[in-house]
This record gives C-alpha cells, structure tokens and sequence, in this order.
C-alpha cells in the first residue's frame, strides 16, 4: 500500500499536463524533498532548492502538491513531513539503502558509479534493461541491475566475464550494507556524481514499480 501510494504521488505530480507546461522537475526530486525532510527537517524552501539543484520555483510546486496530499507541512522553520509522509519515508528508509559509491571497474564502468540495494526485488528484475532505460533517460550513462540470489551476487543475461568484479562488489555491499536473499542492486554510472546518483535513482524506481505487492 505506502509502496502504490508513494509511486501514485510520484506519477501525479510529474505527469505532463494536457494544459500548460511540463513540470520542471522528475519524480526522483519529489522523491528527493520526502527523504530530505524525513531526515533533516525542518528544511527551508531555498536550501531544499540548493540540495535538488532545482529552481525555488519548482520547489514550491513541490511542496504546495505534498502539502495538498497531506504529506508535508509548513512551520516558521521550515517544512517538515507529516504523519502520512513518514510513513511513506519509512517504507523508503525500509526498501531503499544507499547511496554507496563504487570503485571504477569494468563492470561498474562510469567515472562516478552510485548503488542502492532494494530490498527483496529480485522479482522486479529481467534482464535489467528496463532499469537501465531509466537511468538514460534520467541524464547518466546507464544503469547495472545486480540480483543476490543463493549467497552470490549476479548480473541477468551474462554468465561469465566479469565474475572477480561482481565479488569486489558484493564484498563491499555485505561490508557496508548488508546483503540478503532476493536483494537487488541498481547501480547508476555517470560522468558526475550527481549524474550517476540520478541514474541509479531512476533505476532503484523502476525496480519498484515493477514490484508486485
């Protein structure tokens, strides 16, 4: 249920309207604002514009909508999440985890390569491409999607090749995240951080919303 809802609000306020323009933000800067004022709030609208490096225009949009849906709300302080949105920030802080930075390698093939683990999607993933669709058309170089299964991680539709890599990474998730069965790893690359980190948010979303439940 917080998992439709999160994905319905996301798709509400960043769908293209049949009169005016396109917003100017995605679904990863309204899913930005949540974590944000889930862990540091109250925040103020400038420096919520600062952290997303979007405009205070958009940000108000945000936060007008979120507040709208009964997600956040307004204080002499700043904007902090409401009862509701918690709930919503909690199933992220419970399903998503990162962001890790990983070490250039030929898997992991970016400048700047961003992972998050999604907890127990590995029903969400194929082959991967649809994961890395996302994460092109979020403005980074693509996504690798990673499935833990039978205590070794591994990459659907490739067999061999890249087998030491695959265990420097699951090394370093087991050490720093923690893997579990079923756990999947979307990782983005990019030529800049923040490229990277947009992608493998583009992916960590369309892992969930092809989570069944």
């Amino acid at each position: 249920m917080l998992k439709l809802n999160l994905l319905r609000i996301l798709e509400e306020l960043t769908s293209k309207r049949e009169i005016g323009p396109a917003p100017a933000f995605g679904e990863i800067h309204v899913m930005e604002v949540i974590e944000l004022l889930g862990s540091e709030s109250p925040v103020g609208r400038f420096k919520l514009s600062q952290r997303l490096k979007i405009g205070e225009g958009s940000t108000r949009t945000i936060l007008k909508h979120l507040r709208v849906r009964g997600i956040v709300e307004g204080t002499r302080k700043g904007y902090m999440l409401t009862k509701r949105g918690m709930k919503i920030y909690g199933f992220l802080r419970e399903h998503v985890l990162g962001p890790l930075e990983l070490p250039q390698t030929s898997l992991a093939f970016g400048e700047y390569n961003i992972a998050f683990l999604v907890r127990g999607a590995a029903g969400a993933v194929r082959m991967g491409l649809e994961q890395r669709d996302a994460a092109v058309r979020a403005g980074s170089l693509g996504a690798l999607t990673l499935v833990y299964r039978d205590g070794k991680l591994t990459m659907p539709g490739v067999e061999e090749g890249y087998g030491e890599d695959l265990l420097k990474v699951q090394e370093l998730l087991a050490k720093k995240i923690g893997l579990r069965e079923g756990d999947v790893v979307v990782v983005g690359v990019g030529g800049s951080k923040r490229s990277a980190e947009l992608g493998a948010k583009a992916a960590l979303l369309e892992t969930l919303r092809r989570l069944k439940g």
